[in-house]
């Protein structure tokens, strides 16, 4: 895209959440109250404001005139160099955005760190898609992974999290991303997993770093995925693997074991075309014809599960 916008950018194909138009709240730096050893921008000192902070009515005029010469993107989402919800403006952006945005999707991206405020939960009431992060239910992994502003407290996310679930009724996702020998032990992602139950997201995105990360950190292979995947039952999870992950093991099930696998988690189309060898994606197949098993779409994305 010409360089005549700076605010908005893209489009990108996004296998999560389909044709994604961004819009950048904090272009000229950085600004975040984590400093995330997996980030891909540089190290900052975590700090709790954006500094320059556009008008709302630049961002909408860039988007309106995007809009108005390409076709509409699956979701508009709104991002920053760093943590939206420190926009002070962001609910009466996201107004805005409603009003223009036609078949698209509003997204917000955010660390979720301040869910536990009232006027941050009402602003992003008003999205269709909010993607929060949970890397850690713990303090100490929380401390270790995010390295947020002193004074965040990992608990009074996860309670701010059960709050906007209840009052929010459009699609939560939750991304937990991974580092190798810092999250990804068991009695950690058991915590993370009991906590997840209790906010009861729409989908769950697992994935690992797959890009220079800020800090000498290092990502987990794709099998290692699937089995912290496997933990999440009776959820949608989406597993991200990264492009040279590792080669995973082929799975064959009969029809019986994919009718109970299926009902422990459903399986995004991507999923079953990595893990599941061929009889068992003919056997896929079949009980999607029977009726057996359905089709749902998640936020843009395709789950299949037990009827």
């Amino acid at each position: 895209m010409e360089s005549m916008y700076k605010y908005i950018f893209g489009p990108v194909l996004s296998r999560r959440f389909g044709l994604s138009l961004g819009i950048d709240l904090s272009p000229d730096k950085k600004s975040c109250n984590f400093d995330c050893l997996y980030c891909e921008l540089e190290k900052a000192k975590p700090v709790n404001k954006i500094e320059n902070q556009p008008n709302p009515d630049e961002i909408i005029k860039e988007l309106r005139d995007y809009l108005s010469k390409n076709q509409y993107p699956d979701v508009i989402t709104v991002t920053a160099n760093g943590e939206p919800t420190l926009y002070s403006k962001l609910d009466e952006l996201i107004e805005k955005i409603n009003q223009i945005k036609g078949n698209s999707k509003s997204l917000i991206l955010s660390n979720a760190s301040t869910i536990n405020e009232i006027s941050v939960r009402q602003a992003l009431k008003k999205f269709d898609i909010v993607k929060l992060s949970l890397d850690a239910a713990d303090q100490k992994t929380f401390e270790k992974i995010d390295k947020p502003l002193k004074g965040i407290k990992i608990e009074d996310i996860i309670d701010g999290m059960i709050s906007f679930r209840k009052e929010y009724s459009g699609t939560l996702v939750l991304e937990v991303l991974i580092v190798k020998h810092i999250n990804d032990k068991k009695e950690v992602i058991e915590k993370i997993v009991e906590a997840v139950k209790k906010i009861n997201p729409d989908r769950i995105d697992i994935s690992t770093i797959d890009r220079p990360p800020a800090y000498r950190v290092f990502p987990v292979d794709n099998q290692t995925l699937y089995e912290i995947a496997s933990m999440f039952e009776g959820l949608n999870v989406n597993v991200a693997t990264r492009k040279s992950g590792g080669k995973i093991k082929k799975v064959h099930l009969d029809k019986e074991d994919i009718l109970n696998t299926f009902k422990k988690r459903a399986y995004t189309v991507y999923d079953i075309e990595t893990l599941f060898d061929e009889d068992t994606k003919e056997n896929i197949n079949q009980l999607l014809l029977q009726g057996k098993l359905k089709t749902t779409k998640v936020a843009n994305l395709e789950f299949i599960k037990t009827s």
